[in-house]
């Protein structure tokens, strides 16, 4: 039923390839004081394309990262060029960082496909615009972050200093609204030296590091990374936003549009962390809604990102796709009716067929743990009160849907779920300190 892509060997121009090597070869390395560094202890992590499962380079690993700590602090010092800027400059130089973006936006989707395995028309229509969009939005907040004064004081926002499925959109997403606010977190779009330091490495090695860095105030990882909260308790109390753990519901009434509603989750190979990972479906329309999904699952053709006509790339990495694997296999011949049997697809790459269950129960792995890979659960339901308790009877709450035409208010209302984005992403990254002043003479 699925269909694999041909491979061809000129799939990319020469040039095309000449820009890949070079630039393998040149974000390698640790970006420090707007400068390129080769890692002090020696060691590399190895980076390989999981469609093909050849290495694709070696990037340097940061450890320790006290070298990093010192250059963002030095540029977050008192009259240093960074923080005395002007914030409409800051400004001007998000949107230069934007223009650069989208400079080079066919280069960055192609080594975006290479690396993570994402279909290319996804990294040039998603990822970058989201990325580019991202860094404009915030570029107009830069001067519009004000104090507030009230009678017994005024209060102003001050910034802290320091701060994967969607890598060059993450970043944005990080370090926008930091920057925005004179915050340290590339050398052609102008930002100072310490400014935006890139330090890749290992959470047991690099990660734990900066947890427990004295002169870290705030840390703002993905993924679950609840060690590194518990770690910053052990330093200086530094502030952690998390995003954390999804098994996110979609809940489909019988009165929606069902050819929008049973799209969403193979979504860029299933590895979304908004992606419906627990279906609800409505009763009477519970067996459409299934075939539906199987026809839609099947139609989806595997193969190299980077050809045209592809629409489902490799999962991330070995252990990524051994995990999924794991979770198919532990409810085939189970109590869960599997539609579309999934399984490992063509002998080189880590692809994945999507996968269909249905008849799931909660008590279920693929319905208690998260899977992040093409695996849809479709569960049943009868009542608005009977959905409502079993979507909110999981660890998890980072997002939720719900497909319907007039029972959102009421459902979204009480589904314990949330993302913070806009404007609220800026508080994160600020604190508010009082200053009283005691004012002598009263105005009339």
């Amino acid at each position: 039923c699925w269909r694999r892509a041909e491979t061809h060997s000129s799939d990319m121009s020469p040039k095309d390839v000449l820009y890949v090597i070079f630039f393998s070869h040149l974000l390698s390395q640790l970006f420090i004081n707007n400068e390129w560094h080769e890692s002090c202890s020696g060691r590399k992590i190895p980076v390989y394309n999981p469609a093909t499962g050849k290495l694709l380079s070696e990037v340097e690993e940061a450890d320790p990262v006290s070298e990093e700590v010192e250059s963002a602090r030095v540029a977050l010092q008192l009259g240093s060029p960074w923080r005395s800027m002007v914030a409409s400059n800051r400004g001007q130089l998000l949107t230069k960082l934007a223009d650069l973006v989208e400079r080079d936006w066919l280069l960055l989707a192609t080594l975006e496909g290479l690396d993570s395995g994402k279909v290319f028309l996804m990294a040039y229509f998603v990822d970058l615009m989201a990325t580019i969009k991202t860094l404009r939005y915030y570029c107009g907040w830069a001067h519009k972050i004000h104090g507030k004064t009230t009678p017994v004081g005024e209060y102003v926002c001050v910034p802290f200093g320091l701060q994967w499925n969607f890598p060059v959109m993450m970043f944005a997403w990080k370090i926008a609204p930091a920057l925005c606010l004179a915050l340290c977190f590339c050398v052609q779009a102008g930002f100072p030296p310490g400014g935006v330091n890139v330090v890749p490495g290992y959470g047991q090695t690099a990660g734990c590091a900066i947890s427990h860095h004295m002169d870290i105030d705030k840390i703002s990882p993905f993924l679950i990374c609840v060690l590194c909260a518990c770690l910053s308790l052990k330093s200086n109390l530094k502030r952690v936003t998390l995003e954390l753990g999804r098994k996110n519901p979609n809940i489909v009434f019988a009165d929606c549009d069902l050819e929008q509603a049973h799209s969403g989750l193979f979504f860029n190979q299933g590895q979304c962390c908004l992606a419906g990972s627990r279906v609800f479906v409505e009763e009477p329309i519970y067996e459409e809604f299934v075939h539906r999904s199987v026809e839609k699952a099947r139609s989806k053709v595997l193969g190299n990102p980077l050809l045209q006509g592809v629409d489902q790339g490799p999962q991330i990495d070995q252990k990524q796709f051994d995990k999924i694997m794991d979770l198919i296999e532990s409810e085939k011949n189970k109590r869960a009716t599997l539609e579309c049997e999934g399984s490992a697809c063509g002998q080189q790459g880590l692809f994945i067929q999507p996968t269909v269950f249905s008849n799931v129960t909660d008590s279920m792995r693929i319905a208690k743990e998260e899977i992040f890979g093409p695996v849809q659960q479709i569960m049943c339901f009868r009542s608005i009160h009977e959905v409502i308790q079993r979507a909110n009877a999981t660890y998890y709450g980072l997002a939720a849907g719900v497909f319907t035409i007039d029972k959102a208010l009421t459902v979204s209302s009480a589904l314990q779920a949330g993302m913070v984005w806009g404007e609220y992403a800026i508080q994160e990254y600020a604190e508010v300190k009082a200053v009283t002043i005691e004012i002598k003479r009263k105005n009339s």
